[in-house]
């Protein structure tokens, strides 16, 4: 087995009382693909400061093997005095290293590396930084959060790019669908600790109940065992004194263990506050269209939303989503068209830039307004303290500064905050950024049982396709398409690579280079990233569709369902034969790529 490119050993911290690391053990070896789960706030991202050398742990050991090369992505890049962004990623690059390698990743990452690194959007800068570390080849990549404010072609572009090289990865990410696809092991930093498996993320939540679940066998082992002994001890015979010393100080160290036992942090409680349900019909569009000189963002587009409806909004960044969102709310007038808004309509928003956020007031105050003790959910009254617990927080951060809030507990403060107004409609501007994997669980919970309607900006495929019903996508000069069904659905509808759809023109002359370049054969053909995730993920949604059908089918097998309930019948009917629809769908298109699969191995 090959010697670890990176060592970290009984690596301790503590800031405050609890420790926030306790022994903790990484090795990273040469080609490995590491992602590192945990909740907010267990140390992820200390870690990977100290795996890069930027944080001194109060014990511990960091070893790096002489002469390896390691880059770290922060989850906020600090561009220092650099004028450009060229002049930013060349800084990175080391002695002998190649300048053409900087100029070729800020192409393809979408700048020309003219631009100044302070006037940049959030997905600019992340797409700077990433140029940054991708520009050396590092032995071992750090990154920390990569694809949180990238628009979906540059996530696939970005996994491609880290497939293709053969240096090591540890990764912290929320998306699931970016760590599913690259990592090969896992290590989950919890209360402190780490535990490792080698498997990728696929087998992680798997895996975490599985142990979670024997540490509770485990406890509930001990907690009876305690109960023995002190029963023993009332009612125990007093003879043999010194072995029953040694009993009561066996007892004594029962205790002890259960006292310092560091529970499994508790789960968000995530939970709309509803207002009066709106009409049947939310917002209707017809023909609307909207353009900011020559540049045309949306052109006669149409569409019908309807209560209960989750609609998903995709494309690259500038691609106008919350241009399209505006149009269909009410925020802005479009050129031409019409927009109607249903009856009894309250809305609430979640702004991802988070601009609302006064950096100097505590975190009671940003929920409160800075008034008193109590926030109005849906309407009541509740203690802001009560409220903060539901989203994780603790009592004492009431008086934190929002300034030095993790990323995760922004975005944490931001859905509070939005979820407290009374709505029926939601609407939420990329809300998955910087939350852990156990609060996007709840959030999805929370939408799934939220009475209104969701209009969603995303970039997370995952999230995508396990909340939304329908996903409106940009096809270039203002023209947008509404799909049904999730992101996985869309591009089944599609039948082609989203990336290639929305990525930037090449110029003619590249075109003319590259075909004159090109071999007289055509190359192998390959499945497309989409296809081999179609491939994996239809024959499940086959099994829960026919798992669907079979459930529908005893709603109808009751022979008195027509006359007892007339709507039920025919929304089951409906919903029935919707269903046999999508299978049928679904299995034509897992046969179409099995054959497409076993035509390209057979050639």
């Amino acid at each position: 087995m090959a010697p670890p490119l990176i060592q970290l050993k009984d690596i301790r911290l503590t800031f405050g009382g609890t420790p926030l690391l306790s022994g903790v053990e990484l090795n990273v070896a040469p080609g490995e693909r590491v992602c590192l789960i945990g909740r907010n706030g267990s140390g992820k991202s200390t870690l990977l400061r100290i795996a890069a050398g930027l944080v001194e742990p109060d014990g511990g050991t960091r070893f790096v093997q002489p002469g390896a090369t390691v880059r770290y992505l922060p989850q906020e890049p600090d561009f220092g005095d650099h004028k450009t962004t060229r002049a930013y990623v060349e800084a990175g690059l080391a002695p002998g290293d190649d300048h053409h390698q900087a100029r070729y990743l800020l192409e393809q990452l979408g700048l020309t590396g003219d631009e100044n690194p302070h006037d940049l959007s959030g997905g600019e800068a992340r797409r700077a930084a990433l140029a940054c570390v991708l520009a050396p080849s590092p032995d071992i990549l750090l990154l920390d959060e990569p694809t949180n404010h990238l628009d979906l072609s540059t996530i696939e572009w970005l996994e491609q790019e880290l497939d293709s090289r053969r240096g090591a990865l540890v990764i912290i990410s929320h998306d699931r669908r970016f760590l599913t696809n690259l990592s090969r092991s896992t290590a989950w930093l919890d209360r402190g600790r780490i535990k490792q498996i080698d498997r990728g993320f696929a087998s992680f939540e798997t895996w975490r109940d599985e142990v979670l679940a024997e540490e509770e066998r485990d406890q509930h082992k001990l907690d009876r065992k305690i109960v023995d002994e002190e029963h023993w001890l009332r009612h125990g015979v007093s003879g043999r004194r010194k072995r029953n010393v040694k009993r009561l100080a066996n007892l004594h160290a029962l205790r002890d263990q259960r006292r310092n036992y560091r529970g499994t942090a508790g789960t968000a409680s995530l939970a709309a506050a509803e207002a009066e349900q709106s009409g049947k019909l939310v917002i209707e569009a017809k023909g609307i269209t909207k353009a900011y000189g020559e540049r045309k963002i949306v052109e006669n587009f149409s569409t019908r939303i309807q209560r209960g409806d989750r609609l998903g909004i995709i494309g690259p960044n500038g691609a106008g989503k919350t241009t399209l969102v505006n149009l269909l709310t009410g925020g802005s007038q479009p050129d031409s068209g019409t927009v109607r808004l249903g009856a009894n309509l309250e809305t609430a928003t979640l702004d991802q830039h988070r601009e609302s956020l006064d950096p100097k007031s505590t975190l009671a105050e940003a929920l409160t307004g800075g008034r008193g003790d109590q926030i109005m959910v849906g309407g009541k009254p509740k203690h802001v303290v009560g409220y903060m617990k539901d989203f994780l927080f603790a009592q004492e951060q009431r008086g934190t500064p929002v300034e030095v809030l993790s990323g995760g507990e922004r975005g944490r403060l931001m859905l509070a905050r939005a979820l407290a107004k009374p709505s029926n409609l939601l609407v939420l501007d990329e809300p998955t950024n910087d939350l852990d994997l156990e609060t996007l669980d709840v959030l999805e919970e929370m939408l799934g049982d939220y009475d209104g309607t969701v209009i969603l900006i995303s970039h997370d495929r995952d999230f995508l396709d396990r909340v939304v019903t329908s996903v409106i996508a940009p096809e270039g000069n203002g023209k947008w398409i509404e799909y049904a069904g999730g992101y996985s659905d869309m591009l089944a509808q599609r039948g082609a690579d989203l990336k290639r759809e929305t990525a930037k023109p090449q110029p003619a002359a590249e075109k003319k280079e590259e075909r004159a370049a090109a071999p007289s054969s055509a190359p192998k053909r390959k499945l497309s990233f989409n296809e081999k995730h179609a491939l994996e993920t239809l024959p499940n949604k086959m099994e829960t569709l026919h798992a669907d059908i079979a459930k529908l089918q005893r709603v109808l097998d009751d022979p008195n369902l027509y006359a007892k309930d007339r709507k039920k019948f025919d929304d089951t009917s409906a919903a029935i034969a919707k269903a046999h629809e999508e299978l049928s769908a679904a299995e034509e298109r897992w046969l179409e790529l099995e054959m497409l699969r076993e035509e390209i191995e057979q050639a």
